[in-house]
């Protein structure tokens, strides 16, 4: 696994404590990773690329003390990062709704190590809202298209708080959105992603579905 950059992510500097609770979160990740598969195998030798400062890009887009939810978190990505920046921060707080209760179990505790801001909640997507009924912003990694993806926000992103989503996505994503267009109205603004030249993060803003 390599090591993280000097007190830097993504062009943009960290304080200490922060790089210090990254540190942690990545050796932590590396012990329960021998035991869960949290992320592609194929990916751990690029780990601090791949998944430290790729989810690292969703809190420097949208920073601040905001109330996030993040869905199907899995490892970590990008919630537990997020949560990591808000710490910080000393406000803010970042919902990770993740219904496998193996990687529920690892996100507890890597919030508890790294003190970082956040809940685990261990259901389904569609049952969150009940849950969290309110939120600043919403993200997702690695998780569904986005028609789908969008389905999950709406109940989140009609509500009085105008939340912002935000979405990682390869090469092909121009593909998700032609097929999201069908289905839902929304403000799309596309951010390069500063980690893999082919790909983007969407951030979609007014979000409401189309008569049909």
């Amino acid at each position: 696994m390599t090591a993280s950059p000097s007190r830097e992510l993504n062009g943009l500097r960290v304080s200490r404590e922060t790089s210090d609770r990254l540190e942690h979160f990545a050796t932590l990740f590396q012990k329960w990773a021998k035991s869960i598969n949290l992320v592609a195998p194929s990916t751990l030798s690029d780990f601090w690329k791949r998944h430290i400062s790729d989810s690292a890009q969703i809190f420097q887009l949208f920073p601040g003390p905001k109330r996030w939810v993040d869905l199907g978190s899995g490892g970590g990505f990008p919630g537990i990062i997020t949560a990591i920046f808000l710490a910080e921060l000393g406000d803010g707080w970042v919902h990770l709704v993740e219904s496998n209760n193996k990687k529920a179990a690892f996100l507890r505790v890597a919030l508890h190590e790294t003190g970082a801001r956040g809940s685990v909640h261990p259901i389904r997507i569609e049952d969150a809202v009940k849950s969290i009924p309110q939120c600043d912003a919403i993200s997702a990694r690695a998780l569904a298209d986005l028609p789908q993806l969008l389905d999950y926000c709406v109940p989140w992103m009609i509500t009085d708080r105008k939340p912002h989503a935000f979405f990682h996505k390869g090469r092909d994503y121009q593909q998700e959105v032609d097929k999201a267009v069908g289905r839902f109205q929304f403000d799309l603004v596309k951010h390069r992603s500063v980690v893999e030249p082919d790909s983007v993060v969407l951030e979609i803003a007014n979000l409401s579905r189309k008569n049909q």
